[in-house]
C-alpha cells in the first residue's frame, strides 16, 4: 500500500477578490511538478465566489467535470441550451467531449457560494457534450458512503461520467467506522475531508486535507468527529 499525503495548508492558493480558490493540484498559476495530478485525477478545486461574480463563458473540450456545491446557489448556462441552479445537496456533472462553452455565477448579490469542481480525464474522447445533475438529501449520505458519480452504464444512485471512476461521499458521526472496498484493484483511492476529522487506513486526516491511497483493496475509515468524507476512486 502506498500513501501520498496533501495536507490542507500546502495547497495552492489565489485570491482574486471575487473569487477565493485553493487548488490540491496545480492549476492556473499554481504549478508543482510532484502535484500534477493523481492518475486521471486532475482538478480538486475549492472555490468561493462573491456575491452576483462569477466566471463568464468559457470553453471544454474532453474532461469529465465534477461539481459539488456546499453552500449558496450556483447558476450554470451553457451553450447546450441548459441553464441550472445548483446548491448545496446537488451534484453536477457535465461531460465536455468535442467541446462546450459555459459560465457559472453566483446566483445570490448577498451572500457567498462555495463549491467544489473536480476534472477527470475521460477513457473515451471526443463524446457527445452532456450535462446532469441530482440531489442527494443528508439523510442519504448519514453514517454511509453513498455513490455520487460511477461509469457510464452502471446501475448505481450516482451521475455518470466516461472514465471507471466511482465517487462516494459520507457524512459519518463521531466514532463511526466502515469500510470502502474498491470496485477495481488496480485502481486508487483520492480521499479528500471537506469537514471534520478522520483516519483512513491508520493515517490521521483534518478538514481539507487529502490523502492518495494505492495498492490497495480496501479503506477502513473512522470518523474521529462528526465528518463529511469524499472519496474517489479512479484509475492510476
Amino acid at each position: 500500500m502506498k500513501f501520498i499525503l496533501h495536507k490542507a495548508e500546502t495547497r495552492g492558493h489565489a485570491n482574486h477578490g471575487w473569487l477565493d480558490s485553493y487548488h490540491t493540484f496545480s492549476f492556473a498559476g499554481y504549478h508543482d511538478p510532484e502535484r500534477m495530478h493523481f492518475g486521471v485525477l486532475r482538478v480538486l478545486n475549492d472555490d468561493t465566489v462573491a456575491g452576483g461574480m462569477g466566471f463568464g463563458a468559457h470553453p471544454h473540450d474532453n474532461m469529465e467535470i465534477i461539481s459539488i456545491p456546499t453552500s449558496g446557489d450556483l447558476e450554470h448556462r451553457d451553450d447546450m441550451g441548459t441553464q441550472q441552479i445548483i446548491r448545496q445537496g446537488d451534484i453536477q456533472i457535465m461531460s465536455a467531449g468535442t467541446g462546450i462553452q459555459h459560465s457559472e455565477k453566483n446566483k445570490n448579490h448577498d451572500k457567498e457560494v462555495r463549491f467544489f469542481q473536480i476534472w477527470v480525464f475521460p477513457n473515451k474522447k471526443n463524446v457527445k457534450p452532456r450535462y446532469d445533475q441530482k440531489s442527494f438529501t443528508d439523510a442519504d449520505k448519514q453514517n454511509k458512503l453513498l455513490t455520487i458519480v460511477s461509469p457510464v452504464g452502471t446501475n448505481d444512485s450516482g451521475l455518470q461520467i466516461h472514465q471507471d471512476a466511482w465517487f462516494s461521499l459520507g457524512k459519518l458521526d463521531k466514532d463511526f467506522h466502515t469500510t470502502y472496498q474498491l470496485k477495481n484493484k488496480e485502481n486508487g483511492v483520492y480521499a479528500f475531508v471537506i469537514e471534520g476529522d478522520v483516519t483512513i487506513n491508520g493515517e490521521k486526516l483534518n478538514r481539507r486535507d487529502g490523502l492518495g491511497i494505492m495498492e490497495a483493496d480496501k479503506l477502513e475509515i473512522e470518523a474521529n468527529t462528526n465528518s463529511e468524507l469524499l472519496l474517489m476512486e479512479v484509475p492510476v
